[in-house]
C-alpha cells in the first residue's frame, strides 16, 4: 500500500480534485446502496448496515486524511438525495465526516497495519474505528434528531443504538474488504480454485437456508466463516461474512424466515446482533490464522538460516553473513501504518 499517510505528501491540484471526487462518489454510490435496505426505528430510518462508513474509513486510510472533503461531499448528496436540506444537515454532515476522522487517526495512533496480519490490528478495527468512532455520527445524528423536535426525547437511545451499530457494521465489513482488495496482486497468486469453488456454493446454498427458514438456523453460517477464515484468511472470511449480511438484511426488511412475526424493534435487534457476532467472529478469527502463519513462516525462515550456518561450520568455512532482520520477508517485516 503506497500511500496510507497521503495527506502528508504533497500532491498537484488537480489529482487532489480528482481524488476528492473519486471518495464522494464512492460514498455516495455506497450510502444508495445502503439505503436499499433500511428499518424504521420509532419513527427514525435507519440502517442495519452503512457502507459509507467503511468506504469513508478504508479512502482515509488509503489516500490519507486530506480526502476528507470527498466524505462531507458524498454524505451531503446522500441527504440531499433523501430530504431538502435543513439548518440540522450541517451537524449529520459534521458527524458523518468526523467519526471516520477519528477512526482514522485512533488507528494510526495504534500503529494499524492495513494487511491486517497481526491480531492487535483486528482489535483495533473493532474496539477503536468500529465501536469508539461511530458514537459521534450516531450522537450528532440522533442529538439533531431530538433537538429538532423530529424524534421524541424518550427514543434517542433506541434510535442512536441502531445508528450506531449500522456505523459500526460498516466499518467492521467494508473496510476490510476495501483494504484487501486494494493490496491483492491480480492475476492473484495460487488460489485453490476447486476449494473455493465448494465454499461459494456451500455458502448461497447454505446462507439462504439460514435464513429464510422459519427455523433458528442462523448458528450454521458459523462453520462457513471458520473454513474460510481457515483456508483463505482475511479475504475469504470477509467475503462469506459480507454475503450472510446482505442476505440477512434482506431476510429481516422483508420479514420473512426467522424475522417473520417480529416487531421492527425485535427484528433490528436480532439482525444487528447476528450480524455483529458474525462480522467480529470473521474479522478476529482471521487476524489470528494470519498472524500464525506469519509466525511459523518465521520460524521457518530462521531454522533454515540455522541449518546453512552449521553446513558451513560443519565444512570449515566461515558462515555466511546473517541477513538482516526482516530483509526479504515482507509478512513480517515492521512497516509504517498500513504500508505493505
Amino acid at each position: 500500500m503506497a500511500a496510507v499517510v497521503g495527506d502528508e505528501q504533497l500532491r498537484r491540484p488537480g489529482g487532489y480534485a480528482v481524488q476528492v471526487l473519486v471518495v464522494a462518489v464512492c460514498y455516495f454510490a455506497a450510502g444508495r446502496l445502503g439505503l436499499l435496505r433500511e428499518l424504521s426505528v420509532e419513527g427514525a430510518v435507519v440502517t442495519p448496515i452503512y457502507p459509507p462508513t467503511g468506504v469513508a474509513v478504508a479512502a482515509l486510510l488509503v489516500f490519507g486524511l486530506g480526502c476528507w472533503p470527498g466524505i462531507m461531499l458524498g454524505a451531503f448528496f446522500v441527504v440531499l438525495s433523501l430530504t431538502t436540506p435543513s439548518p440540522e444537515v450541517l451537524g449529520v454532515l459534521v458527524g458523518n465526516t468526523a467519526a471516520p476522522l477519528c477512526a482514522a487517526l485512533l488507528l494510526r495512533r495504534a500503529g494499524f497495519r492495513s494487511d491486517l496480519s497481526r491480531l492487535r490490528d483486528g482489535l483495533s478495527l473493532v474496539f477503536l474505528a468500529a465501536l469508539a468512532a461511530m458514537m459521534i455520527s450516531a450522537t450528532l445524528g440522533v442529538g439533531l434528531l431530538v433537538l429538532s423536535n423530529r424524534l421524541a426525547g424518550h427514543s434517542f437511545w433506541l434510535v442512536w443504538l441502531a445508528w450506531w451499530v449500522g456505523d459500526a457494521m460498516g466499518v467492521l465489513i467494508v473496510t476490510p474488504l476495501l483494504l484487501m482488495l486494494y493490496r491483492v496482486r491480480w492475476p492473484p497468486p495460487t488460489v485453490r480454485w476447486k476449494e473455493a469453488t465448494a465454499l461459494a456454493v456451500a455458502a448461497c446454498a447454505l446462507v439462504p437456508l439460514a435464513t429464510y427458514s422459519s427455523m433458528s438456523l442462523l448458528f450454521i453460517v458459523y462453520p462457513l466463516l471458520i473454513w474460510a477464515a481457515l483456508r483463505f484468511q482475511l479475504l475469504g472470511s470477509v467475503l462469506c461474512a459480507l454475503l450472510t449480511s446482505v442476505v440477512a438484511t434482506v431476510a429481516a426488511t422483508n420479514g420473512a424466515g426467522v424475522f417473520a412475526k417480529l416487531t421492527r424493534v425485535e427484528v433490528m435487534v436480532q439482525l444487528q446482533a447476528f450480524n455483529g457476532a458474525m462480522a467480529l467472529t470473521a474479522l478476529l478469527l482471521s487476524a489470528v490464522i494470519t498472524e500464525q502463519r506469519n509466525t511459523r513462516r518465521s520460524v521457518e525462515k530462521a531454522c533454515q538460516e540455522l541449518v546453512e550456518v552449521l553446513e558451513h561450520l560443519n565444512a570449515g568455512q566461515a558462515p555466511p553473513p546473517r541477513r538482516p532482520p526482516g530483509e526479504d520477508d515482507t509478512d513480517d517485516r515492521p512497516s509504517p501504518t498500513g504500508t505493505p
